[in-house]
């Protein structure tokens, strides 16, 4: 089996295989992740949106003290909402220093930010990051839900990071900003004496 790699001063890229291209990188393919970051950001933003207009996530917290107690109350019978003791005794300590007074806020707002984020297209991949983050926090504080789904749409958003805000701000930020790692040569321009090969 052929492997196509391009060497450089650094070393050896091994080239993306055809579908990881296709579904990842080809701007062709960039409306399937619009479809899908969209509905993300407008989960993300319902969430948000009951949080932002309850006393109890915005202003004692309360809510959210109440579901970190439900998660951490180990019963007489079956298992906890959180199966890892690290993570029950994190939790833990977040409830014994009232940390869910701002913490609730925190997230109310980061549910808010992240939403409005995909919806737009802004830095979809950092978006989508954060937005994963929160799904695997839920889910290891017991609440499933739709959390593992969403979770891994948020995934795979990140994967596609460069085209899933095609249709959208990041067709616009990440070309006047451009990326850390961006060079002054075009990305296609072959370094005289290091030209792509390929291996048998």
């Amino acid at each position: 089996m052929a492997e196509h790699s391009v060497t450089t001063r650094q070393g050896k890229i091994i080239a993306d295989p055809p579908l990881a291209r296709l579904l990842f990188s080809d701007t062709r393919f960039a409306i399937v992740w619009t479809v899908i970051r969209v509905l993300l950001g407008l989960s993300w933003i319902d969430a948000a949106t009951h949080k932002l207009s309850s006393p109890g996530w915005m202003e004692t917290g309360e809510a959210l003290k109440g579901f970190w107690t439900n998660a951490i109350q180990i019963p007489a019978q079956g298992r906890p909402p959180i199966a890892f003791d690290w993570y029950r005794s994190f939790i833990q300590s977040l409830i014994d220093s009232g940390s869910y007074v701002w913490f609730a806020k925190l997230i109310a707002i980061g549910e808010l930010m992240v939403g409005i984020a995909l919806v737009i297209g802004a830095f979809v991949g950092i978006a989508a990051f954060f937005g994963a983050f929160m799904n695997w926090n839920f889910i290891m504080a017991g609440a499933a839900s739709t959390n593992g789904l969403l979770g891994i749409a948020a995934i795979l958003l990140v994967l596609a990071w460069k085209i899933a805000g095609y249709y959208g701000a990041d067709y616009y930020l990440l070309r006047y900003l451009g990326t850390p790692w961006q060079t002054k040569s075009p990305p296609d321009e072959v370094v005289e004496g290091t030209p792509a090969i390929k291996l048998a």
